[in-house]
């Protein structure tokens, strides 16, 4: 019982920090772990739990997505899809043990990612280019890493796009989210028919997911900025802190 209602939890609140700013990971994963889930399958079953909030976010942003060249945007997709599908074999053929050395790592830079999310994006704005070949090999080395640990992605697409030389934040937005989906989808398609996902945890996460999702509204309406960046940098730093201890 204890499990359950921490998985609620961690789930609930992944999806309002979802909606609000991204980070949810940093509430799934551990809580997974937490309770049982060796690493692995929790870093499955934790882009299983919050699948359908990148839906929701993609079907929010369809006016911005249908703004983009049809041509483009599936050469993108595409592209995202063929990275987030190396990125999910990855994961497959990783022991627990070696993951549990990367995990720390990977959590502590999707910290400082979302930390410094506007300094790089900033930074990379003045760096500027059109998307070229580059750019579609940066996308796929950003969706390899989407599809294996998923965590902080949101932030490193949008330095990404503006990297591109994009600076409109709403079709930004719509892309960032218009990807991600794609990427959690062949993610999610390939744990499941790999047998990685526990089922049980997984499906009442999604449901406490998605209703954190839509509480998330409101709370991100009456929550200053500051204090949830302030709120989720902390909780990213001492789910680092743990992970690292637990390697001693």
């Amino acid at each position: 019982m204890w499990d359950i209602l921490l998985l609620v939890a961690a789930a609930f609140g992944a999806g309002i920090i979802n909606t609000i700013a991204g980070g949810g990971t940093f509430l799934t994963f551990p809580a997974l772990v937490a309770t049982g889930v060796p690493p692995v399958l929790a870093n499955a079953t934790s882009a299983v739990a919050v699948f359908p909030g990148y839906l929701g976010g993609a079907v929010g942003f369809r006016a911005e997505l249908a703004a983009f060249e049809r041509k483009s945007l599936v050469r993108l997709a595409l592209i995202t899809l063929a990275g987030g599908l190396v990125g999910s074999l990855l994961l497959l053929v990783s022991s627990n043990k070696a993951f549990s050395v990367i995990v720390p790592f990977l959590l502590l830079a999707a910290t400082l990612a979302f930390l410094f999310g506007a300094p790089i994006r900033a930074w990379a704005a003045t760096k500027a280019r059109a998307v070229t070949p580059e750019g579609a090999l940066g996308l796929f080395l950003v969706s390899i890493y989407g599809g294996y640990f998923n965590g902080g992605l949101g932030i490193v697409l949008l330095a990404l796009f503006a990297l591109w030389g994009m600076d409109n934040i709403h079709s930004m937005n719509g892309l960032k989210n218009g990807l991600s989906f794609a990427l959690s989808a062949i993610s999610v398609l390939t744990f499941s028919l790999a047998g990685f996902v526990e089922w049980y945890q997984a499906i009442i996460m999604m449901v406490a997911a998605t209703i954190g999702g839509y509480a998330g509204a409101p709370i991100a309406r009456a929550v200053p900025a500051k204090v949830v960046r302030t709120l989720i940098a902390i909780i990213g730093f001492t789910m680092s802190g743990i992970f690292f201890a637990r390697l001693f």
